[in-house]
């Protein structure tokens, strides 16, 4: 194990006694904001104890001077550990992290906010080494830092997003995952039945088997956070749900029919509703969760309320795995402007999930 030399008051009140299994926090997109929250987070002591950076020491060191530099604060010390279960060794005060399997120390030179290949094959190397992590039991579930989508396709990688990738893993580690995005905040939850594609394509994949296993997942999900018989508010994927058939009939002949299925086996769906209301009436209270049709659909609700408090939990891993509810930020990185608000709720969030499938 390797530490930085100088210590930091302020960031000692992260005790580095760690619990037997902690989360992991990978890097993200190496020139985002990613590097600065997770320092900022640390040096807030927002990220407590037993927690584990999967990234490069040079990228994290950098973001660690220019929030010193802007913020006259002191610096984040970093302790480059060989292991998992080195964690309890680590300094108190020290950032711990752990060396990926694939190193890239020469962007800690490379400017803020571009898109870099070489940040995209670091990112998917720090997830890969957090599922590999987490299926051998290591650790009890991982957050990750945003991800550049188009520095994911210059190195080559097939996945538009992170939800995609870690389905592929999880599969790679033989356990394969239908899987799911969900955005919570305090206020509403919604669990997306498409994701990552064009609209034009969302509309063809809304079929009556992703709209029951998606209600299915939902369903078996909400047992993580207290809820093992969630209300579940299904949204329409045409104006007004259809008006009857008026305007779509995949109400009529999609989602009514899925909806039935899903109640049949004793899950607590309703709808569909008309997408416009839908969401209003669950921040209400009456629903626990909100099924949408396509990603801008359910995602515009909850980040209007606020990214700060948002976070993005993949349903059906077999693990947990959280993130915080906005995207890379290219336009403020290195500034010191990022705020680490959703990066922490998004490790609450990892720590009650890995909770309940403890319990």
């Amino acid at each position: 194990m390797t530490t930085d030399l100088h210590t930091d008051s302020a960031a000692a009140s992260s005790s580095s006694s760690a619990p037997s299994r902690p989360l992991a926090l990978t890097l993200g997109d190496a020139l985002g904001i990613g590097p600065e929250i997770i320092v900022r987070a640390w040096r807030e002591a927002r990220i407590g104890p037993g927690v584990v950076v999967i990234g490069e020491p040079a990228v994290l060191r950098r973001a660690a001077r220019a929030l010193r530099r802007l913020h006259d604060v002191p610096e984040v010390p970093i302790a480059v550990i060989d292991a998992v279960a080195d964690l309890a060794e680590v300094p108190p005060g020290a950032l711990p992290v752990l060396l990926p399997g694939h190193r890239e120390p020469a962007l800690a030179e490379a400017p803020w906010g571009t898109v870099d290949a070489r940040a995209g094959r670091l990112a998917a190397a720090c997830i890969r080494d957090a599922v590999a992590l987490a299926m051998r039991g290591e650790i009890a579930g991982l957050v990750t830092a945003p991800i550049h989508k188009e520095a994911l396709a210059a190195a080559g990688e097939p996945f538009p997003g992170h939800t995609e990738l870690l389905a592929d893993e999880s599969a790679r580690h033989g356990r394969p995952a239908d899987v799911r995005m969900m955005l919570a905040n305090e206020e509403l939850r919604t669990v997306l039945v498409t994701i990552h594609c064009a609209l034009r394509e969302a509309i063809d994949r809304v079929t009556f088997d992703a709209v029951l296993s998606t209600l299915r997942i939902s369903h078996a999900s909400a047992a993580l956070w207290g809820q093992p018989r969630p209300r579940i508010a299904v949204a329409g994927l045409n104006p007004h749900a259809g008006e009857g058939g008026l305007f779509g009939r995949e109400e009529i002949e999609i989602i009514a029919p899925a909806i039935a299925a899903a109640r049949a086996e004793g899950i607590d769906a309703q709808g569909p509703f008309p997408p416009d209301t839908i969401f209003m009436r669950a921040r209400r209270g009456e629903f626990d969760l909100v099924l949408a049709m396509y990603h801008d659909q359910g995602l515009i609700p909850v980040k209007y309320l606020g990214v700060e408090q948002g976070v993005n939990v993949t349903l059906g891993l077999p693990f947990v795995r959280t993130s915080p509810d906005h995207g890379t930020a290219f336009d403020i990185a290195g500034q010191g402007r990022a705020e680490a608000d959703s990066l922490a709720a998004a490790l609450a969030m990892a720590r009650r999930l890995a909770a309940g499938a403890a319990g």
